[in-house]
């Protein structure tokens, strides 16, 4: 990990600080969902109130296609943020023209800035456009936070570009989250197991080839168990699938087998005729019909996977089982968070849809080890990539 500084080292009395934080959470029909992330970011805001600073908090929720999109701003965050904290939390629907109000804070006043992405200079692929946000945005602080750790990973104005146009130091959470990653990456007590699922095998390719170099068990689940399944020569009937991958699962699957990486694919599959909530039917991988549709893993690899899992001394999970969503295919995801509380260990939860999926079926964040706030940036961090966002706070 790049040596980052605290701002817990600096005096901020008075100052303005514009805190990026990630309070991307999930939302249904206005409403939100899972409010883990808001909650993650609550330690760096307290802090910052205690200290008197004045707080600009810079955040994203989803990927807009337009300037501005209801399903999308963030006020309805703002005010979830004011109940947790029991603190006013002031809310600007406006980003490049937000100076009279950020000039009118007063030391242990928030202010929240509407959706940055609703800006095009937050994502554009130029980089002057980027540097003009910035620097409209670095013109309301003092001193900046970079916490966001879910959206660390990208390269965009406010996590790359606004962090380097002000005196700046890192948040809780994002020193944490490293904390607990460094250890993974470099030094994880055996033996080191990764449950990997979600949709798409080619989102964790890289990542796959490059823990398969440090771990001793990788499990496979979600979507992406049947490209690896078809890789095995299996049917997988209209099963989610990536034909462009198989080559590589199959050469991932032998470079694990030379270094002695136990590799679990799943022995029997529930499976539907449609993508419904509806009974499901239990086959063995062998048994998958030309018109079946896979949407969980089964109840014997359930039990096969949690039996390795509770074996391991350090486990990280990535992506549920099956889609959990649907009542009658959540038994694969909520059988491997049962056997994560059972690990005598390090167990983390890698973000995303894993932590929202854990908070769906029940279980409790004290459950677990860690729970991550960034899946894409984890896995990135694993992958041994360099984050935008730390290099621009280690300069």
């Amino acid at each position: 990990m790049q040596e980052l500084k605290s701002f817990l080292d600096f005096d901020l009395r008075g100052k303005r600080v514009l805190l990026r934080a990630d309070l991307n959470v999930p939302m249904k029909a206005g409403q939100i969902s899972d409010d883990g992330r808001i909650k993650a970011s609550l330690p760096t805001i307290k802090a910052l109130l205690e200290m008197g600073a004045s707080i600009v908090i810079i955040a994203h929720l989803g990927r807009p296609k337009s300037e501005f999109e209801e399903e999308l701003s963030l006020a309805p965050i703002a005010q979830r943020l004011s109940e947790l904290l029991e603190v006013k939390v002031s809310f600007s629907t406006q980003i490049r023209s937000a100076g009279p109000r950020v000039s009118a804070l007063m030391p242990g006043e928030i202010l929240m800035l509407e959706n940055i992405r609703f800006d095009t200079g937050e994502r554009s692929k130029e980089a002057a456009d980027r540097q003009t946000l910035a620097a409209q945005l670095a013109s309301y602080g003092d001193f900046y936070i970079g916490d966001g750790f879910g959206a660390i990973h990208r390269k965009h104005a406010s996590v790359y570009e606004l962090a380097i146009k002000l005196p700046h130091a890192a948040g809780i959470l994002l020193l944490n989250e490293l904390k607990i990653l460094d250890q993974l990456a470099k030094n994880p007590e055996r033996s080191y197991g990764v449950v990997l699922g979600g949709a798409k095998v080619s989102d964790k390719l890289q990542v796959i080839r490059a823990l398969i170099e440090k771990v001793d068990l990788l499990i496979i689940g979600g979507g992406m168990l049947f490209t690896f399944l078809a890789a095995e020569g299996k049917e997988i009937g209209k099963s989610l699938v990536e034909r462009d991958q198989i080559e590589m699962v199959q050469a991932l699957l032998l470079r694990a087998k030379q270094r002695g990486v136990k590799v679990l694919l799943p022995i029997d599959i529930l499976v539907a005729k449609e993508f419904k909530n509806l009974p499901a039917t239990e086959l063995s991988v062998d048994e998958i019909g030309s018109d079946d549709i896979g949407l969980d893993i089964g109840p014997r690899s359930g039990e096969e996977f949690a039996r390795e899992i509770m074996k391991c001394k350090t486990v990280f999970w990535n992506g549920p089982m099956g889609v959990f969503e649907f009542s009658n295919y959540a038994s694969g995801t909520r059988a491997v968070a049962q056997a994560l509380t059972k690990v005598d260990g390090l167990t983390v939860v890698g973000g995303g849809d894993s932590a929202a999926a854990i908070r769906t079926l029940g279980f409790a964040d004290d459950q677990f080890g860690y729970i991550s706030t960034g899946g894409g940036a984890s896995l990135e961090y694993l992958e041994g990539k360099i984050l935008p966002g730390v290099e621009a706070l280690a300069q």
